[in-house]
């Protein structure tokens, strides 16, 4: 059985810290993985109650393991741009197959209000798992890197 916890401030970290969020999240997005900083950039925009900030950590524990980790943020916008945008969602490699992640996004969902995005890279297996809870591709993103 899967239980979970949900972090949407620092106070309420309890069974895993901050840097402990940072590490697994980084160590279990394998390939898709973003640096640590990005990482924690992230969590910390969830921690924050600033206007337009937040959002929330869910932590899914199978037999009383971390088995997996789910970062949303809130965007502070609606209709144009989604209220929530799922950035991180890991599982350890040893859970998988036993339908943690989508457990994980299930919950996402029923506990979020507004509408979620996502981006997932279109090589991502996880991908097939987003459209069959009923994700689908609105955009193309495109993105340019300014070097100034």
């Amino acid at each position: 059985m899967v239980k979970f916890e949900i972090i949407r401030e620092e106070k309420e970290f309890k069974n895993i810290n901050h840097a402990q969020c940072i590490n697994f999240l980084h160590n279990h997005l394998d390939r898709f993985r973003d640096n640590k900083e990005d990482i924690s950039k992230c969590i910390d925009y969830v921690m924050q109650k600033d206007c337009g900030k937040g959002g929330y950590l869910l932590l899914a524990y199978y037999e009383e393991e971390l088995a997996g980790i789910l970062v949303m943020t809130n965007t502070g916008m609606s209709g144009f741009i989604p209220e929530n945008i799922l950035v991180y969602i890991a599982v350890d490699a040893k859970f998988r197959g036993k339908g943690i992640g989508r457990k994980i996004i299930e919950k996402a969902i029923s506990i979020t209000e507004g509408n979620i995005k996502l981006h997932v890279e279109y090589d991502n297996p996880a991908k097939r798992l987003y459209e069959r809870i009923g994700f689908n591709t609105k955009y193309a993103e495109m993105r340019f890197e300014n070097k100034k």
